[in-house]
C-alpha cells in the first residue's frame, strides 16, 4: 500500500463515522491478516475506534457516528492504526484486551491471544455432554496461558476448583492479573510446569486443554501477525500433535471414573484419528464445525499410557 498518511492527511475526516470509514479502507488495502478476533476489516476498524476513543463496544456505533473527533483523538486512533498496519501487530496486543463473548481478558506479547474454540464449547455443548457440568467440583485447565479458559471455567462451574497449569511463567504472570480482575484468585490455582505434571496426583471431574497444535509446515508460513505470538504456545512438532499425545497418555492418571478428557486440535482432526484408529472420539459441534475440539471418558483413555 501506499505510505501511512500523517495527520494533516486526514485533517478532513472530522466523524466517528469518517475515521471508521477511512480505517476500513485502510485495513482492507494492507496486507494485515485477520485471525485474532476481528475477522473483517469493518469489525477491527471498529473495535481499534471505539477502544481510542474509551467508548462502550457494547452498544450501537450508530450512537456515535456523527459525533465530532477532537484532534488528539483522531492523532490516538491514527497511530494504532499505523502500527497494526505497519508493523503487522494483532489488535489485542495494541489494546492490551482480548475478548471471548462478551468477557473481557488482559493480555500481551508474553501469553497466546485468546481466540479458543473451548470457550464455546464451555457455553452449550459440554452441558449436553457432561451430567451436572455446573455442579462439577474439581477441574482443570492445561496449558492456561493468560487464564482466559480456567476463568470461564469458574464461573460456569462456581462450585470447583479450579488448577490451571502452563509450563511459562510469564503466561502465568498475566493469567494471576486476570484472575485478580475477575475475584477468582481464591478459586483457580496456577500452577507452573509442563502440561498435567503439576496436578500430581489430583484427580478431576473435567480437564480441558487448548494446547500448541501448529504443524512445522504450517508454523513456517503462518502470518506476520502469529509470529507476535510465543512460538511455544503455537508450536508442536512435525505434525502438530506432539502435545496432544503426551495428553492422551497421561490424562488417566488424573481423571475420576466419570471424568472426561476436551482438548482442541484446529485442524489436526484427521491426523488425530490416523494416530489414534482405536480412540473413540466425540467431536463437538460448534459454529465454526464439529472438527476442533474432541472429548473422551475416562474410560476410553485407561488403556493409554503407563
Amino acid at each position: 500500500m501506499n505510505a501511512f498518511p500523517d495527520s494533516q492527511e486526514i485533517l478532513p475526516l472530522n466523524t466517528v463515522r469518517d475515521l471508521w470509514r477511512w480505517g476500513v479502507t485502510t485495513l482492507q488495502r494492507s496486507e494485515v491478516f485477520f485471525g485474532h478476533g476481528y475477522p473483517t476489516p469493518l469489525e477491527e476498524a471498529r473495535h481499534l475506534l471505539l477502544f481510542s476513543l474509551s467508548l462502550p463496544r457494547d452498544q450501537d456505533p450508530a450512537l456515535w457516528l456523527d459525533a465530532h473527533i477532537l484532534p488528539h483523538e483522531r492523532e490516538e486512533f491514527l497511530a494504532l492504526l499505523k502500527r497494526r498496519v505497519e508493523e503487522r501487530i494483532p489488535v489485542p496486543y495494541l489494546t492490551r484486551e482480548a475478548w471471548l463473548g462478551p468477557h473481557r481478558f488482559y493480555c500481551d506479547e508474553r501469553v497466546l491471544i485468546p481466540r479458543s474454540f473451548i470457550a464455546e464449547a464451555l457455553e452449550e455443548a459440554l452441558v449436553f455432554l457432561i451430567e451436572d457440568f455446573h455442579a462439577l467440583q474439581r477441574v482443570a485447565d492445561v496449558c492456561t496461558g493468560g487464564g482466559s479458559l480456567a476463568i470461564l471455567l469458574a464461573l460456569h462451574c462456581p462450585e470447583a476448583r479450579v488448577d490451571a497449569t502452563d509450563i511459562s511463567p510469564d503466561a502465568l504472570a498475566v493469567a494471576r492479573l486476570n484472575c485478580a480482575e475477575y475475584g477468582l484468585s481464591k478459586q483457580i490455582h496456577l500452577f507452573e510446569g509442563d502440561l498435567l505434571e503439576p496436578l500430581e496426583e489430583g484427580i478431576y471431574d473435567l480437564i480441558i486443554s487448548n494446547p500448541p497444535y501448529v504443524d512445522r509446515a504450517a508454523m513456517e508460513n503462518l502470518p506476520a501477525e502469529y509470529h507476535r505470538e510465543p512460538v511455544t504456545a503455537l508450536a508442536s512438532g512435525i505434525d502438530g500433535l506432539d502435545h496432544v499425545r503426551r495428553i492422551l497418555a497421561t490424562a488417566h492418571r488424573h481423571l475420576g471414573p466419570e471424568g472426561w478428557l476436551v482438548v482442541e486440535v484446529g485442524h489436526q482432526a484427521d491426523e488425530l484419528e490416523a494416530a489414534f484408529p482405536h480412540l473413540p472420539f466425540i467431536w463437538l459441534e460448534l459454529s465454526a464445525g464439529n472438527r476442533f475440539v474432541f472429548a473422551l471418558p475416562y474410560g476410553a483413555l485407561e488403556s493409554l499410557g503407563s
